[in-house]
């Protein structure tokens, strides 16, 4: 009997299990956010957050205990420099699971897992010099409204975005 047993097998030996969790939380340090199972998500979490507790401690055992898991030297300096320091005022929660969609296929519920706090991303050279510029005034044609200003997107916006919904109240 599996009483007091806390990991899901998600259909594989434990090998192979291992395996993918890892490669999901790999694929997570390098991209902050992955699109998976739910059931993939929820242990793949567990695992990211002992990572992050580990780059919190910042010792050579937790080091050596990350690149267990990571298997690249490059990503565990990573999560010791960029993934870690974002979380030091917090004791836990350091990754979200938000439901998607059911998959097509086989009728599986995606999850997104990601940071709960993402970096904070620079705006592009190019972006600043033309932000500089002035704008030139369009006229505006008989049938035509000006266009509106264009707000920043949420996390809730790139969901919706994942989804192909649109807002209520856009034609």
């Amino acid at each position: 009997m599996r009483h007091a047993k806390r990991n899901q097998r998600l259909s594989r030996p434990t090998e192979a299990r291992d395996a993918l969790v890892n490669s999901l939380v790999r694929n997570l340090v390098v991209h902050g956010r992955i699109t998976t199972t739910l059931a993939r998500a929820k242990e793949a979490s567990r695992v990211a957050d002992r990572l992050v507790t580990w780059g919190k401690d910042g010792s050579v055992h937790a080091r050596r205990q990350a690149f267990r898991i990571l298997q690249d030297r490059t990503l565990v300096k990573q999560l010791f420099a960029d993934v870690a320091p974002r979380f030091t005022d917090i004791p836990g929660g350091y990754t979200r699971v938000v439901r998607l969609t059911i998959r097509r296929g086989d009728g599986a519920q995606k999850a997104l897992l990601a940071f709960s706090r993402l970096p904070a991303i620079e705006a592009p050279v190019r972006a600043k010099a033309e932000a500089e510029k002035e704008p030139e005034p369009v006229a505006v044609g008989a049938g035509q409204e000006p266009e509106e200003s264009k707000k920043d997107k949420g996390i809730l916006e790139g969901i919706r975005g994942l989804l192909g919904r649109k807002k209520k109240g856009n034609a």
